[in-house]
């Protein structure tokens, strides 16, 4: 039995991250700085950061989500049968074309996510980033768009469940409240852009996906 894509990424960030932690040179080889991706064109950097994370809890917790969000959306993307089961009148995949396109939405969710931070601090060799929290922030944005009603819990709360789309709102206002008050020590706008790197891919792959989530939600007040 082959391992799924989503596994792949997890054992390849698990392994990555754990080298990381015991060689900061390699931390350092790998991490985001924009100044050096701009100035001195190491571009490969836009990714390997995306591999790496700062410390046991920082992995864990986007492993986690990656885990429980990836797995799904990636089944979905790659199993025609499934795809038909869950949206119904709405064209899929084929397996192939699943799989390359959610590793579009994963890969280039960490370069897209980047963007912010190159942007702003190309001109500062002092300013470092790492993980994969922008990457998997599009990936929860996806699960959420395709599966609004289904019920999540927040992590510190297990015990109270929570509709996915409520989620979605809920984590918008929380991302762009902390990145407009800064100095959190936590890229807040790499979860924003690589939340819209994740609406932006099904924009463009399956625009039905919008009007079955309004619909789903609507029908859930009738």
């Amino acid at each position: 039995m082959s391992l799924s894509l989503t596994l792949i990424i997890i054992i390849a960030s698990v392994g990555l991250s754990l080298l990381a932690f015991q060689n900061g040179d390699l931390k350092y080889k790998l991490m985001m700085n924009p100044f050096t991706v701009v100035h001195q064109k190491q571009w490969y950097k836009t990714i390997t950061h995306g591999f790496i994370h700062a410390d046991f809890m920082h992995l864990f917790f986007n492993m986690y989500v990656l885990f429980g969000f990836g797995s799904i959306v990636e089944m979905n993307f790659s199993q025609p049968q499934l795809w038909k089961q869950n949206f119904p009148g709405i064209e899929g995949f084929s397996e192939t074309n699943g799989l390359f396109f959610f590793g579009v939405l994963y890969f280039f969710g960490i370069i897209f996510a980047s963007l912010p931070s190159i942007r702003k601090h190309k001109d500062n060799p002092n300013y470092y980033s790492l993980g994969a929290s922008g990457a998997v922030s599009a990936v929860l944005i996806v699960y959420i768009l395709m599966f609004p009603l289904n019920k999540l819990s927040i992590i510190f709360l297990p015990g109270i469940p929570i509709p996915a789309f409520v989620m979605g709102l809920l984590f918008f206002a929380f991302e762009s409240y902390m990145n407009k008050k800064g100095n959190s020590g936590i890229a807040h706008d790499a979860h924003l852009y690589g939340a819209l790197w994740g609406l932006i891919v099904i924009a463009v792959l399956k625009p039905a996906l919008y009007s079955n989530f309004v619909n789903q939600i609507l029908a859930s007040f009738n």
